[in-house]
């Protein structure tokens, strides 16, 4: 494994300009992490994968395998949204991840590739603490930059979701946003082919959800943090705590009417069961076609690190039914 990535590294050194630096960043990861399974990120590429990867914005990237295309990318100056790529020969699926809270790079990777793997381009979707807490400086002006991006993005014919945690929230503000200009922006709502959502997280659990994640090993703080987030959402009403309230009620009564599997624990206190199960009924009473699997005894969006081959087993099903699947042999050797 380690000759092969290696050879990965030294053809990544011939498209690069830096070839010196590369190849001594690669081998310097290679012989340090040992882990020769996981990607590798040298300059913009996951070298065991070949994925390219293009930050649009600071919270948003968009990675594919497919190395020779120039997919869109976002102008800083003016945040303006440019896709030189006018076409999508292979029909390409495009994957939104909605990334839970502090995610690990790492983590996140799992899922890139299980969706590479079946073809898709995948976006990643990311937030910071701050930026969920004072959300007109942050978490809108994201939710912002994807549906424009999205809406930007006509040869992506069929997106799919996969959200996690306060990703629940983010998609409420994106949906926020389409409410507003439904002319401009319904075109991105039916391109929604299907959409997954682990462990989402509503309102009522924010309090309980964002000191864990900040603080997961360190119990006074998070009680600190708990009894501030508190304070926050009183004191902060038309700062915060409006659009908190308003992305739950739009995310609840979602416009996507595409199929949805909800992923769940039956003990999680931040992704709870019972409010899942509330998202759930009203999707179901608008007519929009749902799933659910629950977990037993699992943590806060660690269903796939507990249970692999089950979480693989309930998205292919989901996937198969939503006729997404490109390349089963490789589900099936994860099964």
């Amino acid at each position: 494994m380690r000759v092969r990535l290696l050879a990965a590294a030294r053809c990544y050194v011939k498209l690069s300009p830096r070839n010196d630096v590369a190849l001594s960043c690669a081998l310097h990861i290679i012989l340090l992490k040992k882990k020769y399974f996981c990607p590798l990120i040298v300059f913009g590429f996951v070298a065991c994968n070949f994925l390219s990867t293009h930050r649009l914005t600071k919270n948003i990237e968009l990675l594919t395998d497919d190395i020779a295309s120039q997919p869109a990318i976002i102008k800083p100056e003016t945040k303006r949204i440019i896709n030189p790529r006018e076409s999508n020969a292979d029909n390409r699926p495009l994957l939104v991840l909605l990334c839970w809270l502090l995610s690990k790079r790492n983590h996140i990777m799992k899922f890139v590739n299980f969706y590479t793997e079946q073809g898709f381009d995948v976006v990643t979707v990311s937030m910071t603490p701050w930026q969920l807490m004072w959300p007109v400086k942050g978490s809108r002006i994201i939710a912002l930059d994807l549906l424009e991006f999205l809406e930007q993005n006509k040869h992506y014919e069929q997106i799919f979701l996969h959200g996690f945690s306060v990703g629940g929230y983010m998609w409420g503000e994106v949906m926020d946003f389409v409410h507003k200009d439904r002319k401009k922006y319904d075109d991105v709502v039916n391109r929604v082919v299907g959409h997954v959502w682990d462990s989402a997280a509503d309102i009522s659990e924010l309090t309980i959800g964002t000191p864990r994640a900040v603080f997961p090993n360190n119990e006074v703080l998070q009680n600190a943090m708990k009894k501030y987030l508190e304070y926050h959402m009183k004191a902060f009403h038309k700062q915060a705590t409006q659009y908190w309230i308003r992305s739950s009620q739009l995310f609840h009564l979602n416009l996507v009417r595409s199929p949805a599997l909800f992923i769940v624990s039956d003990t999680d206190p931040v992704g709870s069961l019972e409010s899942n199960m509330r998202v759930k009924e009203s999707w179901d009473s608008l007519g929009t076609k749902t799933y659910i699997k629950i977990f037993r005894n699992t943590p806060h969006v660690g269903h796939f690190r507990a249970h692999p081959k089950e979480y693989v087993a309930e998205l292919y099903t989901f996937l198969d039914r939503l006729q997404l699947i490109r390349n089963e042999e490789k589900i099936r050797a994860r099964l």
